[in-house]
């Protein structure tokens, strides 16, 4: 089997992580090639003197105390903010893992797109801002994209070597997060401790709180709807809090496949990047008998209406998901530094996207237009 060469954007974040976990299982199949992180120097630079990386980027005022950390090493540095979009389009490269949090991860998708490499995103938001472009142009530049993200990695699985024109239904499940039975008054004095406390999963902490807004749901069903050429109407979203199903596709002649495996994110990465073979993986096996019940619940959308203000974003389409998107990152940004209240997350969120009108066409152009505009918004809702 040939060496691929992978560049992990995000690596000190828990996808990044979770990648260099699998990587160093098999010393054989994968060798990095770049790695990029914001401001963990710490962290990134034992990740270079562990995988030596030919490039390494941080944000440009950490690079003398990154280079001082390395001192002896001869990786090239960058800076993440900038140049970040050279190491997602290196020619040399055959995987580009996205592990980047937030929009910021749209420029570096795109130009790994135009490179033609096969992409593993754990982000959503820049499929949510600029789905239409995105997909366009992996298909223009004949560049494959095999999701990281436990839920479309599972819709991804069970839809392989499956007729399209039978599909029905695309079920999302969801953990419920954090506050899934925390009453709605209660959820006015929830503090940015109780919010970050999930119960399954360790993640970031933006993805944390849009865990508990069900906001990272709504998200997931706009990124699904790109990923697998879906209509909204057709994906369904199910509260499953073992989070042992990761999702599930129905078929015209009423056949349900479903995905199921342990809560570690080492699986969906690994399939990401050993596609489309599969290896060994240093995990328990799922204990059925132990298991006993797997439980499902309809989301309440009254007590966190981000999940259904995504759906009517997916619905109007346009640059309503850049709005969208911007929006609930300052919101979210506002929260964890306590300016506002949880439940202001989705509702500012709301407000923006009400007063948006969309340019007649989406470019890029426009869609970063709508992401400014949006932002701006926010913060004169969120000062206010």
């Amino acid at each position: 089997m040939a060496m691929k060469k992978i560049v992990v954007l995000g690596s000190t974040g828990s996808i990044g992580i979770n990648v260099l976990k699998v990587v160093e299982r098999f010393p054989q199949q994968f060798s990095v090639v770049a790695l990029s992180a914001l401001n963990n120097t710490d962290l990134l630079a034992r990740q270079i003197r562990q995988f030596k990386p030919r490039y390494a980027a941080i944000d440009a005022k950490h690079i003398c105390d990154l280079r001082r950390k390395i001192s002896g090493s001869k990786v090239s540095l960058f800076d993440t903010r900038s140049e970040i979009d050279h190491l997602a389009s290196l020619p040399q490269a055959d995987i580009v893992v996205l592990g980047i949090e937030g929009s910021a991860a749209l420029s570096p998708f795109l130009a790994a797109i135009r490179s033609g490499k096969h992409i593993a995103p754990a982000n959503k938001e820049a499929l949510v801002m600029a789905g239409s472009v995105l997909m366009a142009e992996a298909k223009k530049y004949k560049a494959s994209i095999v999701p990281v993200d436990s839920e479309q990695s599972a819709i991804f699985q069970c839809l392989q070597g499956q007729d399209r024109q039978g599909l029905k239904r695309v079920y999302l499940t969801a953990s419920g997060g954090p506050l899934r039975c925390v009453s709605r008054d209660q959820l006015k004095r929830v503090s940015v401790a109780d919010v970050l406390k999930h119960p399954r999963w360790r993640m970031g902490r933006k993805i944390t709180v849009d865990s508990a807004t069900l906001m990272n749901k709504g998200l997931e069903v706009i990124e699904a709807m790109w990923l697998f050429d879906l209509a909204a109407s057709h994906i369904e979203v199910l509260i499953h809090p073992e989070s042992i199903i990761h999702s599930m596709v129905e078929f015209q002649d009423g056949a349900v496949m479903a995905q199921l495996g342990v809560t570690d994110m080492r699986i969906p990465i690994q399939y990401a990047l050993t596609y489309p073979k599969r290896s060994v993986a240093p995990l328990p096996a799922m204990d059925f008998i132990r298991q006993k019940t797997l439980t499902f619940l309809k989301p309440d959308v009254k007590k966190f209406p981000a999940l259904k203000l995504c759906y009517d974003v997916a619905k109007k389409g346009k640059t309503f998901g850049s709005v969208l998107n911007a929006a609930n990152e300052e919101a979210v940004s506002a929260f964890l530094r306590e300016k506002i209240p949880f439940l202001k997350v989705a509702e500012i969120a709301e407000k923006v996207v009400a007063k948006h009108r969309p340019s007649s066409s989406v470019t890029l152009k426009s869609i970063l237009n709508a992401d400014a505009w949006a932002r701006e918004e926010a913060r004169g809702l969120i000062s206010r």
